[in-house]
């Protein structure tokens, strides 16, 4: 199993109160040429919960860098239409909270009386949040697996990502989407889905799986995003035994991917991949 080590900055490091903002993950590096993987290690960004929260009335979750979080309860609160100006904001302070943190923002009594009275619209929200969740208590979390899962060989994978990019029909025409396929377990892409969301790209994907009563033990979820925790939380709502992402997953995800006993690996290159957790699936040399 992968072990996983706080890197903080120096500043940091003087600063018990400051969440780290990186982590150092062991990880297996897997040639598709090579029968012998390399142990590496390499930093991650922490993707952290945050619940924004305005006088004592819980606003939204949102995923970030538990970093310069006072200046990111002014610019939300602008963006999100709360504020018009600094000085409508009293204080912002970060505390710990149940499975993340805190953000406790204070408004000027007006101010606050308004937005109390405003219903808030949280489909028109921009930033990178958890659509629907005003509370920390109330994050997903996937059913428990029943089952081993199939095991995947590296072969496999490296055959879905050669084929994938010219699945990709709306991207070659745009260069702005993000793209969800499905696998069989002998790297057949069987579906393939694209949009300007990472998130939504692969909600499609699994929606066409479910109304095609996919069997999730009969392939895997490759991305060509980065893996956050939405992304391993829904591979393993669907019941997926293994993600593989282009792009670096977050320590969140590999936290839930471990929790989920769901394979993540990501980095997913020409050449190489790195598997982060599960890689007792990942067949070599096959």
């Amino acid at each position: 199993m992968a072990s996983i080590e706080l890197a903080a900055s120096e500043s940091e490091r003087c600063d018990t109160t400051q969440p780290a903002t990186s982590v150092r993950v062991s990880t297996l590096v897997v040639a598709y040429d090579d029968p012998e993987p390399r142990e590496d290690s390499r930093p991650l960004a922490v993707e952290m919960p945050v619940n924004v929260v305005y006088g004592s009335v819980p606003y939204a979750v949102m995923m970030t860098s538990p970093a310069d979080l006072e200046d990111f309860a002014y610019g939300f609160s602008l963006t999100e239409g709360i504020v018009a100006a600094a000085e409508e904001i009293r204080s912002a302070r970060v505390e710990p909270g149940d499975g993340g943190l805190r953000l406790l923002v204070e408004l000027a009594p007006g101010r606050l009386r308004e937005h109390l009275a405003r219903k808030r619209a949280i489909s028109g929200r921009t930033g990178c949040g958890v659509c629907g969740i005003d509370d920390l208590a109330a994050l997903p979390l996937a059913s428990p697996r029943s089952g081993k899962g199939p095991d995947v060989a590296i072969s496999a994978i490296k055959a879905a990502l050669d084929a994938l990019h010219d699945k990709q029909s709306l991207n070659r025409e745009t260069r702005a989407v993000h793209a969800a396929a499905w696998a069989r377990l002998d790297g057949t892409l069987v579906a393939v889905r694209e949009d300007v969301g990472r998130h939504n790209a692969l909600d499609k994907l699994i929606g066409a799986l479910m109304q095609a009563s996919e069997d999730p033990d009969q392939g895997f979820v490759v991305i060509t995003s980065r893996c956050s925790f939405e992304m391993a939380e829904k591979a393993a709502t669907f019941g997926a035994s293994v993600i593989v992402a282009i792009s670096a997953p977050t320590s969140l995800a590999i936290e839930r991917a471990r929790r989920h006993d769901l394979t993540l690996c990501a980095i997913a290159r020409s050449d190489t991949l790195t598997v982060f957790s599960g890689r007792e699936r990942i067949l070599l040399g096959a």
